[in-house]
């Protein structure tokens, strides 16, 4: 699959999308499987003012941003999430439609970045964090959301296996680190949302790698 056709394909999922993923954002957010990520950012962030959310959906991850005091850009590319984002706007909290291939932002423009399963939807992902990277200020802080190996969105990138095309990258956690390891990021804390019917008291004893194989999604802080 080309370029232009990768990014066309996952733009057109996620406008399909944006209604259904809306129905269930502020749960998810709430209660379920994203419950653990705002606290994790706040938590490991520092004296951090401006927030870029990218590839934010509808926005509702932004909101809660916003409520914690930062100054928030939301950005995703379907123009049907960014319609539903903006409804929430206010002072210190604005959204814009974009491509985390080319971000519509300056150089250092950001003092940290949010982005919370969203890089492995692009065809690239060391493009991806070159992007990121790029748009936060010296020594300002990543904070990247990677689908874990039992999640189920990763059923995307399946029929790869038969020959198909797909638009999901099933990169792993590990994989992550040594990208961000290669770009000499420092990697400042790092948290594990588990699948359903894990007990986290039982992953206490376990190391980073055995954990990361029970997540949905794994949570990385890193530093530039």
């Amino acid at each position: 699959m080309k370029s232009s056709e990768w990014h066309v394909s996952a733009k057109n999922r996620w406008e399909d999308n944006a209604d259904s993923w809306h129905s269930k954002s502020v749960d998810m957010w709430t209660d379920g499987s994203r419950k653990a990520v705002i606290p994790f950012f706040h938590n490991n962030t520092g004296d951090v003012q401006t927030v870029a959310d990218l590839g934010c959906g509808d926005g509702y991850g932004s909101f809660l941003l916003y409520e914690k005091g930062y100054v928030v850009t939301g950005m995703d590319f379907s123009t049907n999430m960014v319609e539903i984002a903006r409804k929430q706007e206010r002072e210190n909290l604005s959204f814009t439609q974009g491509d985390l291939r080319s971000l519509p932002f300056q150089d250092g423009q950001f003092d940290s970045v949010m982005a919370i399963n969203s890089v492995e939807w692009t065809e690239n992902p060391l493009h991806t964090l070159n992007e990121i990277e790029r748009v936060v200020s010296e020594d300002g802080y990543i904070c990247i959301g990677l689908l874990g190996p039992t999640a189920h969105p990763r059923e995307n990138a399946f029929p790869r296996l038969h020959g198909e095309e797909v638009i999901c990258n099933t990169m792993m956690p590990w994989e992550l680190e040594k990208l961000a390891e290669y770009k000499g990021w420092r990697k400042v804390a790092e948290d594990w949302i588990y699948k359903k019917g894990v007990n986290p008291s039982v992953t206490d004893s376990l190391s980073n790698d055995l954990k990361q194989a029970l997540t949905f999604t794994t949570l990385f802080m890193f530093q530039k």
